[in-house]
């Protein structure tokens, strides 16, 4: 029988590590992404790559970290000393940017040295090369998209692999940037693993698998107990993506979630197929987004962890926007197909459980990436950000304004640490009043963010719910669509949500970020 009072302290040990080697990150950090946006994720893994402890990072990493932490497993063998690097979204990725460094958890010396579990972090790097800056482009296969990294060693014994290293430097705008957020990956994990061997050494090495494996059963008991406490019955719900950035045609999720005794099962058949443009969603990016919701419904006192998954099966038809087969593009999956996945699996639990569910948050993460030649410095540079948007309402509360909301986590880059670091500053940044949508628990309001260039560079944006808005629950209304807009020459003109265009200095881009939905009649 477990201790749940040794069980719960664990818990918050093991999250503790995954929140120091964060900090350790934060501050180390080169680039604007992850020093200042916060666009990484940390985590605890058993000696069988599951996944035990996360700190409260990004949902869209954190979901999909254990398949590439399986995938490393699969394809390498560790050492002491060793780190693997992997980004490819087809062996557990999310997309190009995003660079998972795995470290094992060794305890004592060789050849005595015995593995107690891993250590990973994933940051999004605000270039791996590809067509465009920023490596998010209006993209139609990956390899569009920049370097490709499967499963290969970083570091090797404690050494750097000289070859590799070069590799990837030899493909990325900001060799130098790139190389500086690595080398705060790798002191995140090595943060981890001193950690990780304290407990080790504290409790011994078998003690602390227990109580990992203990806390795996935990987070499965109490997602059974959960699950078992919402109606039982089939519950449908279908919502759709604007476009794919090449034909007007949307994009339309669809699922049933079946709830049984103590189990659920999530089924996307019917979804449309993968589609040209880079919206297609890898199966991590799914699994992420149901362990997301789930978690959010059943309640913050479960441990999130992979235990929380065993009793929920996803079926993701493949080929389907929600289970890309290679090479489909899938720049925009991670950011916003997932967003979109969230809001069907929001809908169709509405029915089950409306009491615990709000209504559509902004559903995009308004993906800005602005690139080209920085004459201040006489090189390269490249720019990404998220935008934030309005929240939707709940049953008891109005929707948040101008948040980061689901499967997004991150902060918007301060304006000071932006104009210091960029060819163009932020003449406007205010909340879009009057975005949100009406009802008895009003939706949050979107942003309004206005960027001016002060030199040419080149302008590539992915973004949603400019044709389809985010929709109200209980007779709520529908928060107001987001919108771009470019002013060149005086001319302000609208652009489409998903596109890439280049600009000269003085020209004026803004974009109006979505409102949230309203939740009960006005």
């Amino acid at each position: 029988m477990d201790d749940p009072i040794r069980t719960e302290i664990m818990k918050h040990r093991l999250v503790s590590v995954a929140e120091e080697m964060g900090a350790r990150l934060q501050r180390a950090a080169f680039s604007p992404n992850i020093k200042e946006r916060c666009d990484f994720s940390c985590a605890v893994f058993d000696g069988s790559g599951h996944l035990v402890a996360q700190a409260a990072h990004i949902p869209v990493h954190l979901g999909a970290m254990p398949l590439s932490v399986q995938a490393c497993l699969d394809t390498l063998t560790f050492a002491p000393g060793d780190v693997a690097m992997v980004n490819d979204p087809y062996r557990g990725g999310t997309h190009l940017p995003d660079i998972t460094l795995v470290s094992p958890v060794f305890v004592d010396e060789p050849p005595d040295a015995s593995l107690v579990g891993f250590v990973a972090n994933r940051a999004h790097h605000a270039d791996i090369g590809g067509m465009s800056a920023g490596s998010m482009p209006l993209s139609q296969e990956i390899f569009q998209e920049g370097l490709i990294i499967p499963p290969v060693k970083l570091m090797v014994k404690g050494k750097k692999n000289e070859d590799v290293w070069r590799l990837l430097m030899a493909n990325v705008r900001t060799p130098v940037e790139r190389s500086g957020d690595l080398q705060a990956q790798l002191a995140a994990n090595r943060i981890g693993i001193e950690r990780m061997q304290g407990l080790a050494k504290r409790f011994g090495a078998q003690t602390l698998l227990a109580d990992m494996d203990a806390l795996l059963r935990y987070s499965e008991r109490m997602t059974r107990h959960l699950i078992g406490q919402l109606p039982m019955g089939c519950y449908r719900f279908e919502d759709a993506l604007d476009n794919d950035g090449f034909s007007e045609e949307p994009a339309v999720i669809r699922v049933a979630i079946t709830m049984d005794g103590e189990e659920a099962t999530v089924d996307f058949s019917g979804t449309d197929a993968q589609r040209p443009g880079s919206i297609n969603a890898v199966y991590p990016v799914t699994l992420s987004a149901v362990a997301y919701v789930f978690r959010c419904v059943l309640g913050l006192d479960i441990p999130a962890n992979s235990g929380c998954l065993r009793p929920i099966h996803v079926l993701a038809p493949e080929g389907t926007l929600v289970n890309a087969r290679r090479p489909a593009a899938v720049a925009a999956g991670n950011v916003e197909t997932s967003q979109r996945i969230v809001d069907v699996l929001l809908g169709a639990l509405a029915q089950a459980c409306p009491e615990r569910i709000p209504a559509a948050s902004q559903g995009t993460m308004n993906n800005l990436t602005i690139g080209g030649w920085d004459e201040r410095h006489g090189r390269p540079f490249a720019y990404y950000e998220t935008i934030g948007g309005g929240m939707g309402a709940g049953p008891h509360a109005d929707g948040v304004s101008g948040r980061h909301s689901h499967m997004t986590n991150t902060l918007n880059t301060p304006v000071e640490a932006l104009e210091y670091a960029y060819p163009f500053r932020i003449s406007r940044y205010t909340l879009r009043e009057g975005s949100g949508g009406n009802g008895r628990q009003r939706g949050g309001d979107g942003i309004v963010r206005t960027y001016e260039f002060l030199q040419p560079a080149e302008i590539t944006l992915l973004s949603d719910r400019r044709v389809t808005k985010p929709y109200g629950l209980e007779g709520g209304e529908s928060g107001q669509l987001g919108r771009n807009r470019l002013n060149q020459n005086g001319i302000e003109q609208d652009v489409p949500g998903k596109c890439s265009f280049p600009v000269e200095a003085g020209d004026v881009l803004t974009i109006d970020t979505p409102g949230g939905g309203g939740y009960g009649k006005p």
